[in-house]
């Protein structure tokens, strides 16, 4: 028991201990105590203070004298080859010497100011991706004296229209590396031509005339184009396969009663119907992983999507459980590659900086597959029936697979190295154990409720009829569609200002866990908007990826998207069967399982998906606990003096 005494204190001196008290979320006896301690023994106290800013300050000089050493390195490397490498230039080129250096040094100022608003140094940029180079090499995943690998090349943030073109016409790695040493040859002989669209060398024009600014809306054309050409021929046919994925995933929830009625399916197996679809596609994702970073994206993805294509011609003919159970599941691996292949190919041919942005377009485009398995495909149910639907499905994705083997350009092997070695980096990394928890409840979850028991709730929970549950099942797939593109949208312009996207996750986790507790509650909310957020955080993949692509080199993307992905799908396998698991203790009434039913197995989901969030939260827990316990011990200490360890 303390002793207790009263002390008599000014009011502008009681105001700021209110106020600090209430910042420190401290009480103010504490903050009293903590300052008499210091008071009474100043020695002590300040003796710690300095040394922690002593250490502090030792941190920052090591580090200044670290990158003081690197930019005299660089600085001397650039001058030697200035004076020893650079070709002299005759006299009567002087003029144009002049000009080109002008518009180098204007260009050089621009791209200053868009490193300073980036907040991403160049030098540490570069120093990361040597080191990333380094550890790939040590651990045998590029092979000794060979070419340099595509992604390593794409993933540069101003790759040249040039560049591009020799990527989308299919030129090998060796015809590539010959006309380089062909440019620079060129180049030495007179340093002040460039190469046109045709790859025929032009002098420059001076600068500010006619011909100089024909020149550049040229380059200007040429780069648009190619962009065009990268849309036309690697965007929009995985997209293609991508929005099959979601069709197939979705499309159970739709033709739940045709089965039901005509075949006499119960709870338990719709349960498991639908999520053998996510057993096989989560037990082909490592495999696939590995095939990816080998053998590229485009052999990987047509030649799965013909399993996919004979999985719906089966599963169209079928006439008994075990038969759709067969079509289903490998429906389910045909499009396994489906999203890890089209992120590789987005990684292999497009700008670093662009990436994010452009999986948030992908999955925004892809899940319009799950809004054609609402309407749109309960208008062909009625016409033609669910058998030949399937058969129809059968048609497209075959199409889509030669389209992909045919339109897509080869991206060549980017690794022969050891799988299991370069997988080990992956799972062995604690990062890892930390984001896929999280992201595995709240993506599976949302996958599992949208892709079946959000439609057997909202028919027997909520007693819709089924125009209304197809509009409920319409607006959810157009959720997940913009949440993709919105959550592309802010992780490019968030991480632009310091945010990373764990954040974010942690963010929509939150939100989604807040929209499913109000629908076990049966909060006077509105039904659109809670399923709509919790099919939205479907989309989250956008934030997983781009949180794994922080940490993990390119030359493994395929194997760690394909890693993360397995526990996505394995989630949902989990969580969609373990619900219909529940739902067969309780009894139906006319055709209908109870309310409680239902809401005991989204409650025991939602458990799994706290304690998640919980573990993925902890680290930012514990330095919250730790700044305040610094402050109670010395409360004018710096907040972070050990920035060093």
């Amino acid at each position: 028991m303390k002793p207790r005494i009263g002390v008599y204190l000014s009011k502008r001196t009681a105001a700021r201990l209110t106020t600090v008290a209430k910042h420190r979320e401290l009480t103010k006896s504490a903050l009293v105590e903590a300052a008499l301690d210091r008071f009474f023994e100043p020695e002590e106290v300040e003796a710690v203070t300095l040394g922690r800013c002593l250490s502090e300050l030792s941190c920052q000089i090591s580090h200044l004298d670290r990158d003081l050493k690197i930019v005299n390195e660089t600085v001397a490397l650039h001058a030697r080859f200035h004076l020893a490498v650079t070709p002299e230039f005759p006299a009567e080129t002087h003029q144009r010497a002049c000009e080109l250096g002008s518009a180098r040094f204007e260009e050089l100022a621009a791209q200053v100011g868009r490193r300073i608003e980036r907040g991403t140094p160049l030098m540490q940029e570069t120093i990361g991706r040597v080191d990333s180079k380094r550890s790939a090499v040590s651990a045998g995943d590029r092979e000794a004296g060979g070419p340099p690998d595509a992604a390593s090349v794409s993933h540069e943030p101003n790759v040249s229209a040039s560049t591009w073109v020799d990527v989308v016409s299919g030129e090998t790695a060796a015809a590539q590396e010959v006309r380089s040493t062909s440019k620079f040859a060129a180049w030495q002989a007179n340093p002040f031509t460039e190469a046109s669209g045709a790859g025929v060398k032009t002098p420059l024009a001076p600068r500010g005339s006619a011909s100089a600014r024909q020149a550049g809306l040229r380059q200007v054309t040429g780069v648009l184009l190619q962009n065009h050409v990268l849309i036309m021929r690697v965007f929009l046919p995985f997209v293609a396969g991508y929005f099959l994925s979601y069709l197939f995933r979705t499309i159970n929830a739709l033709i739940a009663a045709p089965l039901i009625s005509e075949l006499g399916l119960g709870a338990g197996d719709l349960g498991l119907l639908t999520s053998v679809y996510f057993l096989t596609f989560a037990a082909a994702q490592i495999p696939i992983g590995v095939l990816l970073d080998r053998y590229g994206p485009r052999r990987i993805q047509s030649a799965l999507l013909v399993a996919a294509a004979a999985g719906a011609a089966l599963f169209a003919v079928s006439d008994n459980f075990l038969a759709l159970l067969a079509g289903r599941a490998l429906m389910g691996l045909g499009v396994a590659a489906a999203l890890t292949a089209g992120l590789k190919a987005l990684v292999l041919w497009f700008p670093k900086d662009r990436v994010p942005l452009l999986n948030g377009l992908m999955i925004m485009l892809g899940a319009l597959g799950a809004v054609t398995a609402t309407s749109p495909a309960d208008l062909l149910l009625d016409l033609i029936g669910w058998r030949e639907l399937f058969g129809l499905f059968a048609a497209v994705t075959a199409g889509c697979a030669a389209m992909i083997y045919l339109v897509v350009p080869e991206a060549g092997p980017t690794a022969k190295s050891m799988a299991t070695v370069s997988l080990k980096r992956v799972y062995t990394d604690p990062r890892f154990w930390r984001l896929a928890p999280l992201s595995a409840t709240s993506i599976g979850t949302a996958w599992a409720l949208h892709g079946l028991w959000a439609a057997q709730w909202l028919r027997d929970v909520e007693g819709l009829d089924r125009t209304a549950l197809v509009w409920h099942l319409f607006i959810m797939a157009v959720a997940v569609s913009l949440g993709a593109l919105l959550l592309g949208i802010a992780t490019d312009r968030l991480g632009r200002r310091g945010i990373g996207p764990q954040a974010l996750l942690g963010i929509v986790a939150t939100i989604s866990i807040t929209a499913q507790l109000a629908l076990i509650l049966r909060l006077p909310l509105p039904s659109y908007l809670l399923w709509a957020v919790v099919a939205a955080v479907g989309a989250a993949t956008v934030l997983s990826y781009a949180s794994l692509a922080e940490y993990v080199p390119k030359e493994l993307a395929g194997r760690a998207n394909g890693l993360l992905n397995f526990f996505h799908i394995g989630a949902a396998f989990a969580l969609q069967t373990a619900t219909g698991l529940v739902l067969a203790h309780w009894v139906p009434v006319a055709g209908r399982y109870p309310e409680i039913a239902y809401q005991t197995a989204f409650a025991l989901n939602l458990m799994l998906q706290i304690a998640a969030g919980v573990w993925f939260g902890l680290p930012w827990l514990l330095q919250a606990f730790e700044r305040n316990l610094h402050f109670l011990r010395a409360p004018n200490a710096p907040a972070k003096y050990d920035s060093c360890r």
